[in-house]
């Protein structure tokens, strides 16, 4: 996760250089690429060093892809786009311990599991040279068409506002909606980085600790299928909110690894629409040029997966692990409160200011 994070954080720097020039196909090629390449580094390691670099060059690839994704699903329904795509990668992430587990009881290493991950990866940089795309940003910024997020989530595309407004568009609004995005993912990787430490604090054995812990994983992979059905109905982030502070609850309430796993499950669920509500908000900032947006985006993911799960880690050195997972619900009071406001909503009659 370091790793990821610290790649987030590079791209997040040369995004808005690296998607100046409708390059987003260039950039996902390359991001799978590295990744193909740091897959079989760390499957074939001989050394700590030669690991440390495979790591690397996977955490770089996937943020290399993860900058261009969100701009090639931006447009109507953003949030629910967002949401099938991540409904996908979850679910498929439940596999990944799995199928690492049973090549380590074959093999010299679960490591080698990773041969897996290049072939669909090289794939993808042929798939990539049959889309067509639209210029992320050209010379003439006024030409990009933007995505304003409206309060059920729902993101509608109008014209790009002249560069006299874009100049008067206060830098606040995306920074609220960068801050969302920091809160969202922050919550979502305390659970991801340490739902298998509290699973083994609650007197589980590691073997089985790893099993239940896809609980979250799995919570979140049903989340985001349904995702896209409630996004066009009603505003996700109060649900979404409340049900991951439930499942938050009952894993720091309880002493039964049976209800931990269950509120691992729960705060998945409310979890899972929280990161594709809040980038596709952030994406359809008006005023600001897709490359920029797609830049704020990976360096808000990026911040988070550093930072949240350090300072779970530093609250359980000083009270305990159960306790310190209380830091969720702070971060999701927070991420409940900062409104939104969405000038097109305003436009059409209706609420604006709502919590998309």
């Amino acid at each position: 996760s370091s790793a990821f994070a610290i790649g987030l954080l590079i791209v997040a720097a040369v995004g808005p250089f690296v998607l100046r020039s409708d390059a987003r196909m260039l950039v996902l090629r390359a991001g799978a690429l590295v990744c193909a390449s740091g897959a079989v580094l760390l499957a074939v390691a001989p050394s700590l060093v030669i690991a440390l670099l495979g790591g690397l060059l996977i955490g770089l690839g996937g943020a290399l892809m993860l900058l261009v994704v969100p701009l090639m699903l931006n447009g109507p329904d953003a949030a629910s786009r967002i949401a099938r795509a991540n409904a996908i990668s979850s679910s498929l992430s439940i596999f990944a311990p799995l199928i690492i587990g049973a090549v380590d009881a074959f093999a010299p290493t679960g490591r080698l599991a990773l041969l897996l991950t290049p072939p669909p990866l090289i794939l993808l940089t042929f798939l990539c040279g049959r889309v067509s795309t639209v210029g992320v940003a050209g010379a003439d910024a006024d030409r990009t068409v933007y995505a304003t997020p409206a309060p059920d989530g729902s993101v509608s595309a109008s014209p790009a506002p002249s560069r006299q407004r874009r100049m008067r568009t206060p830098a606040g609004t995306a920074f609220t909606r960068w801050s969302r995005v920091v809160l969202a993912v922050s919550v979502e990787f305390c659970f991801v980085i340490w739902a298998v430490a509290r699973l083994v604090d609650a007197g589980l054995p590691a073997p089985t600790a790893a099993v239940l812990g896809s609980a979250f994983p799995l919570g979140m992979a049903v989340g985001r299928l349904i995702g896209p059905v409630q996004l066009g109905r009603w505003p996700a982030v109060a649900p979404g909110v409340a049900v991951a502070a439930v499942g938050t609850v009952i894993v720091c309430a309880s002493d039964s690894a049976a209800l931990v796993t269950v509120g691992l499950a729960l705060a998945g669920l409310g979890v899972a629409t929280l990161y594709p509500i809040t980038v596709a908000d952030l994406i359809g900032t008006p005023g600001v040029r897709p490359a920029q947006l797609a830049s704020l985006s990976a360096f808000a993911s990026g911040t988070a997966i550093l930072v949240a799960p350090a300072v779970l880690a530093a609250l359980a050195g000083v009270v305990d692990l159960r306790t310190a997972f209380l830091f969720a619900l702070p971060l999701l009071a927070v991420l409940l409160v900062i409104r939104v406001h969405h000038p097109a909503s305003a436009a059409t009659g209706e609420r604006c200011g709502q919590a998309s």
